[in-house]
């Protein structure tokens, strides 16, 4: 089954076409990063606008890619949710009219379902395993029971882990988009250089739960108060001391996860999986099997949309015509 996957949710327009849920043809995403830069964030009506210069174009491309026409698809899918309004209407109003007129099976796709199906293009995971997503928008450690059956264990009581990233890059005028190039920073840093402070919960209730806002206001308003006197206050030791406290936070929340439910592996998805540090601190682990997948699937992309939705189209689902977007997360189920 040749499936069409069309990613709008933040400020990448991305198409896919992906035989039988596993064999990616074609991948094209087209970043707005060079747009968003002077502002130092998404700007969200001027990446729903660009969204609608682009769609057909990368469209065009990925079935060009795949060496394949518009008539060779088998089903068209596209991202409703969670994400930027404007921005996930233009994907989903565009899909759902290529596939009325084509007469084809028309779905929409939950992408954070989907960033986690990612690890799944490349080799068969069995389930349940542990889920790490982490993006500028959400922070969840979850138990993946099926690629549609998602438990949240813990998730951020305040900021998401690359929105920390973002607002520290922009408050230093590191540059944008602030997850890639505090990582970049890093690697020529010294993360001794600051011990900024990594909370712990106390509630039962919060066991696998993360919070940023106080690491934030540490680097930003009390880096005296953390800050190493052996060392420079440079560009590269801020990002390193301050990638090392946020990336602790989050393993040390998933490590009581591993603790609690004895799931030994983990698969990453969202943006921040990108994270060398994250990387270099799971794999010190030899009794985990940590799945990251290839920088070009972390990010927001139509193959990881058109891959997942074939395993709903096996169960024989579709989307009614009059399906609508959300910027919720929704379809994840929250024990507490």
């Amino acid at each position: 089954m040749k499936i069409l996957g069309i990613e709008s949710s933040c400020d990448e327009t991305a198409a896919s076409v992906v035989v039988d849920g596993k064999k990616i043809l074609s991948n094209v995403v087209a970043t707005q990063i060079p747009f968003h830069t002077k502002y130092q964030g998404v700007v969200p009506e001027l990446a729903s606008r660009k969204h609608i210069e682009w769609i057909q174009p990368v469209v065009h491309e990925a079935l060009e890619e795949a060496s394949l026409s518009i008539n060779d698809i088998d089903a068209v899918v596209a991202t409703n949710r969670p994400g930027l309004m404007g921005s996930l209407l233009v994907g989903l109003t565009f899909g759902k009219t290529l596939a009325w007129s084509l007469g084809k099976p028309f779905l929409a796709v939950n992408h954070m379902l989907a960033h986690l199906y990612a690890a799944h293009l490349l080799e068969d995971v069995s389930y349940p395993y542990l889920g790490l997503l982490v993006s500028g928008g959400h922070t969840i450690i979850c138990k993946v029971n099926n690629f549609d059956d998602i438990e949240i264990l813990g998730t951020t009581i305040d900021d998401a882990a690359g929105e920390a990233f973002d607002k520290i890059a922009k408050y230093y005028d590191f540059g944008y988009p602030g997850g890639a190039i505090i990582d970049k920073l890093a690697q020529k840093g010294n993360r001794l250089a600051a011990k900024f402070p990594v909370p712990i919960f106390h509630d039962p209730k919060h066991r696998y739960d993360v919070s940023y806002s106080g690491l934030k206001t540490a680097v930003i308003n009390q880096i005296d108060q953390f800050w190493n006197k052996d060392f420079e206050k440079t560009p590269e030791n801020i990002a390193a001391s301050f990638q090392e406290a946020a990336v602790k936070t989050l393993v040390s929340r998933l490590f009581l996860a591993i603790e609690d439910t004895g799931l030994k592996t983990i698969v990453a998805g969202g943006g921040v999986a990108a994270n060398s540090r994250l990387r270099e601190l799971l794999a010190e682990r030899d009794d985990l099997h940590c799945i990251f997948p290839p920088l070009k699937l972390c990010g927001d992309n139509g193959a990881m949309i058109a891959g997942i939705a074939y395993k709903f189209f096996q169960r024989g689902e579709t989307s009614d015509w009059n399906v609508g977007c959300s910027s919720r997360i929704e379809g994840f189920r929250h024990p507490r």
